[in-house]
């Protein structure tokens, strides 16, 4: 499976789309490290990647830009690409697009970890990491 050629660099800002199943792939292959770029407060309570590096794109309360993102998604990359993932694949391209602006190869995860609200505004049900499946956990 490719990236999804909607969301090139010249287009969108960054290198593109993934399905997650693509980044889980990807990342098992050592070809790319998977960022998290979702609060602390969300990793914490609504569960995490195990192996995921943490770089949160805006932080809680009040989610501001995160001042130490470009560092720690500079270290994150180590020379490999970056898949990015949040809640719903909305935040993860802000941050995809600011990766690419410091030299990054960086991709989006479409659908994020809990994917889109349902009819009754509920997420999990509709797509994302957990939903399709993939390695996940909650403390």
């Amino acid at each position: 499976m490719q990236p999804v050629p909607t969301s090139g660099a010249h287009q969108g800002g960054y290198a593109g789309d993934v399905s997650p199943e693509l980044a889980w792939q990807w990342v098992q292959s050592g070809e790319a490290v998977l960022v998290d770029v979702r609060t602390d407060a969300e990793r914490e309570w609504v569960g995490f990647v195990p192996g995921a590096a943490a770089a949160a794109w805006k932080q809680w309360p009040g989610m501001a830009i995160n001042p130490a993102f470009d560092q720690q998604v500079r270290e994150a990359a180590a020379g490999k690409k970056l898949v990015l993932l949040c809640r719903s694949g909305v935040r993860s391209v802000a941050a995809a697009r600011r990766a690419t602006e410091l030299g990054l190869e960086a991709y989006n995860i479409l659908e994020g970890f809990e994917g889109d609200p349902d009819a009754e505004a509920h997420r999990g049900h509709k797509g994302g990491w957990r939903y399709r499946g993939l390695p996940w956990r909650q403390n």
